[in-house]
């Protein structure tokens, strides 16, 4: 598509506005997403138009911006999202009557940990994730293991890059995580305890497809909490959703 003055093309501007867009930020007008994206306003107010017209954003009744349905429906189709989505959920289901606490999935994606469902008790204690979300890949146990797994210049980038802390025990000494993530590819599980709020404990395994990790399955748990019930679960549950996949292809 063609190119705007600074050098970016129409994909990348609309990516920028789409971006505005996140967990927290749900609703906004056209001058809040032109000043977040970085753009002029006339070129702002002129995507948001044409985006909505496509059904990609939609407009409340007083005329902020928010995304649309379309954009949601066009996102699902064949995604894999979905299939992995589907074929974890009865078996995350569950995992969540034995622990009563909270129960997630994630998957890689562009160096974090993306969360594509969470399943929560009521009376769950702490955590911080939620579905489209993402964490750091060191700072929470669907994380590790997504980062234990992942290919040797991915988990080099990444340790190379400054790792922030996100809460008082995330470990952000780069050898420290490489001895970790040794020992969840042997052991084939981490736990976690403190790693993204001091309160809980983190625990997680990998779900692979056709050989390859593509995603990890976890639990968060109050730190007081032994993980070892929660462990047994997760792995009968991830074994059950590879042959799920497997039926799927």
């Amino acid at each position: 598509m063609a190119n705007s003055r600074s050098g970016d093309s129409m994909t990348a501007r609309i990516v920028r506005v789409l971006e505005t867009f996140d967990t927290d930020r749900t609703v906004q007008t056209a001058s809040d997403i032109a000043r977040r994206a970085g753009l002029p306003s006339s070129t702002a107010h002129r995507i948001v138009a044409e985006l909505t017209i496509s059904g990609l954003l939609e407009r409340d009744e007083d005329g902020r911006v928010h995304l649309g349905m379309r954009l949601w429906e066009l996102g699902l189709r064949g995604s894999r999202a979905l299939r992995l989505r589907q074929a974890a959920l009865p078996h995350m289901a569950r995992v969540q009557e034995i622990v009563r606490e909270h129960t997630q999935l994630a998957v890689l994606e562009r160096d974090e940990a993306l969360f594509l469902e969470r399943l929560s008790h009521p009376d769950a204690g702490a955590n911080i994730t939620r579905i489209a979300g993402r964490l750091p890949l060191h700072a929470s146990s669907s994380g590790l293991v997504l980062l234990a797994y992942a290919d040797a210049d991915l988990r080099e980038r990444v340790l190379a890059a400054p790792l922030r802390l996100v809460a008082r025990d995330t470990v952000t000494d780069p050898g420290v995580l490489r001895g970790i993530l040794r020992a969840v590819r042997r052991a084939g599980y981490v736990i976690a305890p403190g790693s993204v709020e001091s309160v809980s404990t983190g625990v997680a395994v990998p779900i692979r497809d056709r050989g390859e990790v593509v995603a990890a399955v976890s639990v968060v748990l109050p730190r007081s909490s032994s993980p070892d019930e929660a462990l047994t679960a997760l792995r009968d549950a991830g074994a059950a959703i590879e042959a799920d996949l497997r039926d799927t292809r």
